[in-house]
């Protein structure tokens, strides 16, 4: 390591405390752009507590040009933090980073964490790391979250559902059949856009609730 590495690497340290945004993301550009490991723990500190979202996401980049050995071990401590953000940015970061080696830390606790950013992060991440023989499993515990808050919650939830592909199948004739009329919408729309992608969320579940409102399920028979 040269001084002049040094010197670059004291002064984006430096940048990520900065109380400017744009000073924030140039030294989290700087950092991926010559990663250095000395510099992980300040981006995962960071990631925590950064309010801008574009500066979130140059710390999640320039920590996935960092060595997945390094940096996986250091997110999934994250995962369990007390503070929201630090949960729902490692699991993004870990869902970027597309290490399999992080798939058990996305426990069901997380897949349905009160708060929902960290739950709309879990989802993303699991349908990236599952095996495929914990497909179904995951499709189980994800229909438990049909219904669950406004639409871009619920639109997280069906992309997170389709992109398992046909297994969710069974977990969503389940849930068609609710006594939730919130719970059978969204498997209505979910599998609507199951069958044809094309459809869009909203005209989906528009159609969903028109189906629930006249007491059907909407499967074809």
């Amino acid at each position: 390591m040269t001084m002049r590495q040094d010197t670059d690497t004291v002064r984006a340290l430096q940048g990520l405390e900065d109380s400017r945004p744009s000073v924030r993301l140039r030294a989290a550009l700087a950092v991926g752009t010559a990663p250095d490991p000395r510099c992980i723990d300040k981006l995962i500190e960071r990631c925590a507590v950064e309010p801008e979202f574009s500066v979130r996401e140059m710390l999640t980049w320039a920590l996935t040009r960092h060595p997945a050995s390094m940096t996986v071990p250091e997110l999934l401590g994250e995962v369990r933090s007390e503070r929201a953000q630090a949960r729902s940015q490692a699991l993004h970061t870990l869902s970027k980073i597309g290490n399999r080696q992080a798939w058990p830390a996305i426990t069901r606790a997380l897949l349905s964490d009160a708060d929902d950013e960290v739950a709309r992060s879990a989802w993303r991440a699991a349908v990236v790391l599952v095996p495929d023989g914990e497909k179904p499993g995951l499709a189980a515990v994800l229909s438990t979250q049909l219904g669950r808050g406004g639409r871009e919650t619920q639109l997280s939830l069906s992309r997170a559902l389709i992109a398992l592909g046909e297994v969710i199948s069974p977990a969503l004739h389940t849930a068609m059949t609710d006594p939730d009329p919130r719970v059978r919408a969204h498997a209505n729309a979910t599998e609507r856009l199951l069958r044809d992608p094309e459809a869009g969320f909203e005209f989906a579940i528009e159609e969903a609730k028109r189906v629930v409102a006249l007491g059907g399920t909407g499967q074809e028979g």
